[in-house]
C-alpha cells in the first residue's frame, strides 16, 4: 500500500504512528509488544525511524519489513543523507523495494553523536529534496516518498521564507506527503499550512503528535528539536513534574484536545511520535474515535 493513496477521502482520517529500532534487547522486547498492542487500533500506517549516521540502518529494514509481512500493517522506513553515499543509498532503496516496501520518509538527517553540524558526505547529498529527487529517479512512481516539515521553523534556519523554499524544493522534487516535526500549538501548524498552501503547495501535511510522559524527556526534545511548549501548558507540567501519573494525564488530555481540534479543521490525519510506548497513544486514538 502506497501511503500517498491513503489521502483523498474526506470521510477517512489517516491515523499512524512512528518507532525508533531499539538498542538493547529488552528494547527489542518493548517495541515488539508496542507494535502488537498498536497493531491492534489499525494504523493506516507505521513508520520506524533511521539512526544518526545510518547507526541503525539494518534493523530499520528489518523491522519494517517484519511489520508489513507478519502484521499486515502499512510501513514506511526513514532513509537521511548522513554518512552514505549514492551507491549506499541506492543499496539501501534497493533493499526496501525488493522487501516489498513501498513507502519511504527521505530526510536530510541528523549530525552524528559527537558531531555539531551536518558533513555531506563526499559522494552524497546536502538536503532532503536531492534525496528525494534521487529515489524518484531511480524507482519512479513506484514508491510514495515522504518529506518532513517544521511548522516553528528548523533549529538550523529560523527563517520562515527559507523553510518554505525547502520544503517546495521537497515537492518539486517529488514528495507525495509531508509529516511535521512534533509541536504544542495548533496555531504554528495552521499557519504554517496556510502559508505553504500560499506557495502552491497542496500536499497532505500531517501534524505529527508527541503526547507528553516525562517533563524533563520533553524538554530535551524541544531543546533538540527547537519546539515550544506553550506557557500554561508548562505551568501545568512543572507543577505537577514530581507525580509521573499526573503529567501522562496532562500529556494525554493536551494531545487529545490537539488531535480533536486538529481533525476538527481538516487535517488529514495524525502522527503520533510514540518513543516506543503504547498507553498515551491507545488512550488517545480511542478517546477520538470513541
Amino acid at each position: 500500500m502506497r501511503i500517498s493513496d491513503l489521502f483523498g477521502n474526506p470521510n477517512h482520517r489517516v491515523f499512524s504512528f512512528e518507532f525508533f529500532p531499539p538498542k538493547t534487547e529488552a528494547g527489542a522486547a518493548t517495541l515488539e509488544r508496542t507494535i502488537r498492542e498498536l497493531g491492534e487500533l489499525s494504523p493506516s500506517f507505521i513508520s520506524v525511524t533511521y539512526g544518526a549516521g545510518g547507526s541503525t540502518r539494518e534493523r530499520t529494514v528489518e523491522i519494517v519489513s517484519r511489520i508489513q509481512r507478519e502484521a499486515g500493517i502499512c510501513a514506511m522506513a526513514h532513509l537521511t543523507c548522513v554518512g552514505a553515499g549514492r551507491t549506499e543509498l541506492g543499496a539501501v532503496v534497493d533493499r526496501l523495494v525488493d522487501e516489498g516496501i513501498e513507502n519511504i520518509m527521505a530526510l536530510r538527517g541528523d549530525p552524528p553523536e559527537g558531531q555539531t553540524s551536518f558533513q555531506r558526505h563526499d559522494d552524497g547529498f546536502a538536503y532532503a529534496a536531492d534525496l528525494i529527487g534521487f529515489i524518484r529517479q531511480r524507482h519512479g512512481r513506484r514508491l510514495s516518498l515522504g518529506g518532513a516539515a517544521y511548522p516553528e521553523m528548523h533549529i538550523e534556519t529560523r527563517d520562515a521564507a527559507r523553510e518554505m523554499m525547502h520544503l517546495r524544493a521537497k515537492v518539486d522534487a517529488g514528495a507525495d506527503f509531508i509529516i511535521t516535526q512534533l509541536f504544542f500549538d495548533n496555531g504554528d501548524y495552521f499557519a504554517f499550512v496556510e502559508r505553504a498552501r500560499r506557495r502552491g503547495i497542496d500536499l497532505p501535511i500531517i501534524p505529527g503528535i508527541m503526547p507528553i510522559t516525562n517533563v524533563a524527556q520533553v524538554e530535551r526534545f524541544t531543546s533538540l528539536c527547537g519546539a515550544r511548549i506553550p506557557d500554561d501548558l508548562r505551568e501545568r507540567l512543572d507543577a505537577a513534574r514530581a507525580d509521573e501519573a499526573a503529567v501522562r494525564e496532562i500529556g494525554i488530555a493536551h494531545a487529545t484536545a490537539q488531535c480533536r481540534d486538529l481533525l476538527a479543521r481538516d487535517a488529514p490525519g495524525i502522527h503520533f511520535y510514540t518513543l516506543n510506548q503504547s498507553p498515551a497513544t491507545r488512550a488517545i486514538l480511542e478517546q477520538l474515535r470513541g
